[in-house]
C-alpha cells in the first residue's frame, strides 16, 4: 500500500481532499454536492489504483486487489474509524476491484489516442469560447434598430453634463432613428419606475383596474413621500410614481401572470425573478433605451392587440403638458444603490398633428443620476433649437 500512498502524494490528492471538504462545509445542506464528492473520491482512488498497477507485473495485480480487500475488512471492523478513505464504501471497493480485474496496461497507441482526444476537445472549447462570450454579451444587450432602418448617430456629449448616458429617438414623420452613444443605448439596465407604464397596462388587461375604476385605497402604512399617503387612481399613481399602487397590481395578478405578461410584450430580458415587490428596482428586470423606445412605439400603436380603451388609459396617465398642438407624454425612473441615485430614466413621446416622436434618455452616475435629471437633459435635447 506504500505505492498507493506515494501516488496520492505525487498527484497532490491531500490538497484536493481539503478543497473537497471545504466545498462540503460551504454547501453542507446540498445533497448534490455530497453525491458529487463521493463520486470524485471514488474516481480519484481508481485513478490512483491505475497508477500503481502501471508499476506492477500482471502476477502482482491479484495480490494488490487482495490487499485492498483485506484492508477494507480491517478498517470496517474498527468502530468510528477516522482513517483516510483509502478503502471507501463497499460499493466503491467493489468498483475498484472490478477495475483492477479488468485492468490492462495502456499501450502507446491508446495513450496517443487519449492525448489527441484531449487536444481535440481543448481546441473545440477554445473555438466555442468567442461564441459563448457573444451570447453572454447579447444577454446584457437589447435589440438594435433593424439593419434596413434609417439610423443617424449623433454627438450629444455636451448635453449630458458629465453623466454617462444615451439618447434614442424615433421620428414617425421621417421614419428614422437618431441615437447618441450606441453602446449605452443598447445596454440593458434596470427600468425602475418606467416599468409602471407597462405594469399599469397589465392591471388594465387583467381587470384588476379599469379605465373607469382605477381607485385603490391607501392602507394607512406610512410612505416615504407625502403624495403616497392617500388613496390613488391610475393617473395620480403614475404622476406621483406611487410604488405601493403598482406593487398591489403585481400581487393581485400573481407572479406567474406577471412573468407571462412581460414575455408576451417582449419587455427587455423579461426576468421578474427578483423580489416580487422590487424586481424592477435595480434588480432582475432589465431593458435598454433602444428597447424602451421600440416598446413605447408598440404601445402607442397598440401592436400588442390589447383593448384600445386600456391603451388610451395608459396614454392619459402618461400625459405631462401641452403647448398649442404639441403634447408631451412620459415617465421618469430613478434607481438608487446604498442611498445614491445611480440610474436615471426619462422615456416618452411628443405628439403633434400627424407626427409622433418617441424618445428615451438614460443616465448613469455614482450619484445624482435621477430621473428628474434625465428629463431635464431630454427636454433640452428635444428643444427646437437642437433641430430634433
Amino acid at each position: 500500500m506504500l505505492l498507493h500512498e506515494l501516488q496520492h502524494y505525487r498527484h497532490a490528492d491531500a490538497a484536493a481532499n481539503h478543497l473537497m471538504n471545504l466545498a462540503k462545509i460551504i454547501y453542507w445542506l446540498n445533497p448534490l454536492v455530497w453525491t458529487a464528492m463521493q463520486k470524485m473520491q471514488c474516481d480519484r482512488e481508481i485513478a490512483c489504483d491505475a497508477s500503481v498497477l502501471q508499476m506492477l507485473t500482471e502476477e502482482e495485480y491479484t495480490r494488490y486487489g487482495n490487499t485492498l480487500i483485506s484492508l477494507a475488512a480491517k478498517i470496517s471492523s474498527v468502530p468510528l474509524s477516522f482513517s483516510a478513505p483509502m478503502a471507501g464504501s463497499k460499493k466503491q471497493i467493489t468498483k475498484r476491484i472490478l477495475h483492477i480485474a479488468a485492468y490492462r496496461p495502456q499501450s502507446r497507441l491508446r495513450r496517443l489516442r487519449g492525448t489527441l482526444l484531449c487536444l481535440l476537445l481543448t481546441f473545440v472549447l477554445l473555438g466555442l469560447s468567442p461564441v459563448l462570450s457573444i451570447r453572454a454579451d447579447v444577454a446584457k444587450q437589447g435589440a438594435y434598430p433593424d439593419p434596413e432602418e434609417n439610423v443617424t448617430y449623433i454627438d450629444l456629449a455636451s448635453s449630458f453634463d458629465g453623466y454617462e448616458g444615451s439618447f434614442v429617438l424615433f421620428d414617425t414623420k421621417t421614419d428614422s432613428w437618431q441615437i447618441y452613444n450606441q453602446e449605452l443605448a443598447s445596454r440593458r439596465v434596470s427600468p425602475n419606475s418606467t416599468y409602471k407604464i407597462y405594469d399599469a397596462l397589465l392591471g388594465l388587461e387583467s381587470g384588476i383596474i379599469t379605465p373607469a375604476q382605477s381607485q385603490m385605497a391607501w392602507d394607512g402604512t406610512e410612505q416615504p413621500f407625502d403624495a403616497w399617503n392617500a388613496d390613488q387612481n391610475l393617473n395620480s399613481a403614475m404622476q406621483n410614481s406611487v410604488n405601493w399602487y403598482f406593487q398591489s397590481i403585481d400581487r393581485q395578478a400573481g407572479t406567474a401572470a406577471v412573468k407571462d405578461y412581460f414575455h408576451e410584450i417582449g419587455y427587455g430580458n423579461e426576468d421578474v425573478s427578483g423580489n416580487p415587490d422590487s424586481y424592477w428596482m435595480e434588480s432582475s428586470l432589465k431593458i435598454s433605451p433602444i428597447e424602451q423606445t421600440k416598446l413605447l412605439k408598440k404601445l402607442y400603436y397598440n401592436e400588442f392587440g390589447f383593448e384600445p380603451q386600456n391603451i388610451q388609459a395608459v396614454k392619459d396617465a402618461m400625459y405631462l403638458s401641452s403647448n398649442g398642438q404639441t403634447s408631451l407624454y412620459g415617465k421618469t425612473g430613478t434607481g438608487a444603490v446604498d442611498g445614491r441615485e445611480v440610474n436615471g430614466w426619462f422615456t416618452g413621446y411628443i405628439s403633434q398633428p400627424g407626427h409622433v416622436s418617441f424618445f428615451t434618455v438614460n443616465i448613469q452616475g455614482e450619484k445624482d443620476a435621477a430621473g428628474s435629471k434625465a428629463a431635464e437633459i431630454a427636454l433640452n435635447i428635444l428643444d427646437p433649437d437642437h433641430g430634433l
